[in-house]
């Protein structure tokens, strides 16, 4: 690694000398977290509007659907790392609205969606359970690429590891709540430079997702019920979200406990889904055998 580069990957031999947090246009910063996460916003709406084509449906209802579903998104986001991180704003409750600093949860952005989409295909006199299989769709997608604002924020990594995947960070960079005691155990000196080795688990995040959606795509034409597609997403992205929180070191946790919410959260979604999946295809199995007994 060279001295003073800003972030590697020890063991795949990637070094980047210089990691900005944002470029500036006409004299204006704009992050690149934003950026990304706009993109992720972009990818996930076209996925969703090329679906809902291929299923005879009308793109455009996705659109206006979105313009809803990502303001709504961000105030459930926002309101799901407040509450869970009550300590940091109690004194301060200027600093809710200060998003600039950072701050913002996935499941509450998915929950933000959920009641969204409710309340849309309820005026809309829409079936939500069919619009839902199409939305997760791009909802994974945007999760896939905004998982890389985490990367360029030097943020959403685990503790001390020295796998194939392991990523090396100037301390300088890191938002020292997010630096465990493990970490500062295992922190490396070079020539003089700070350095702590950790989980990139933005990056475990988004490989898992993307294998998720790789899936979603290839099983979406054999799906047997409405809903079947958001069953799946709950229990896929559930599933890998419950493994990868418990490696992060800036975990919301539930109140008066040592529990990562979102784990916990995500292992109640697996339950939840799977037993959805498991009962509906029993029920499609048992009405087949009762057909072919006619």
């Amino acid at each position: 690694m060279t001295n003073g580069a800003d972030l590697s990957f020890v063991n795949l031999g990637i070094t980047i000398e210089h990691l900005p947090k944002s470029i500036s246009v006409f004299g204006f910063d704009i992050a690149y977290y934003g950026i990304i996460i706009g993109i992720g916003m972009l990818a996930g709406i076209w996925l969703a509007q090329s679906d809902a084509k291929r299923r005879g449906q009308d793109p455009e209802v996705y659109l206006d659907f979105a313009l809803y579903a990502i303001v709504f998104s961000i105030i459930g986001a926002r309101i799901y790392y407040v509450v869970f991180d009550w300590d940091a704003y109690k004194d301060n409750l200027l600093q809710i609205f200060n998003l600039r600093a950072g701050g913002l949860a996935i499941y509450g952005g998915v929950i933000g969606a959920v009641l969204t989409l409710i309340v849309f295909t309820k005026v809309k006199r829409l079936s939500f359970f069919s619009m839902a299989d199409t939305g997760v769709l791009g909802l994974i997608l945007g999760q896939i690429i905004g998982r890389w604002g985490n990367f360029f924020n030097c943020e959403a990594f685990g503790g001390y590891t020295d796998n194939l995947l392991a990523m090396r960070i100037k301390l300088s960079k890191v938002n020292p709540s997010m630096v465990s005691q493990e970490l500062l155990d295992h922190k490396i000196v070079e020539q003089g430079v700070e350095y702590i080795q950790v989980h990139p688990t933005f990056l475990y995040e988004s490989l898992w997702n993307l294998g998720v959606l790789l899936f979603m795509l290839w099983y979406r034409k054999r799906k047997t019920f409405d809903g079947e597609m958001l069953c799946i997403y709950l229990f896929g992205y559930g599933l890998g979200r419950a493994w990868i929180e418990g490696l992060r070191t800036d975990q919301l946790l539930l109140f008066g406990t040592g529990i990562p919410v979102s784990q916990a959260l995500s292992l109640a979604l697996v339950v939840c889904s799977a037993a959805i999946l498991i009962g509906k295809h029993r029920k499609l199995a048992a009405a087949q055998r009762g057909e072919r007994k006619r």
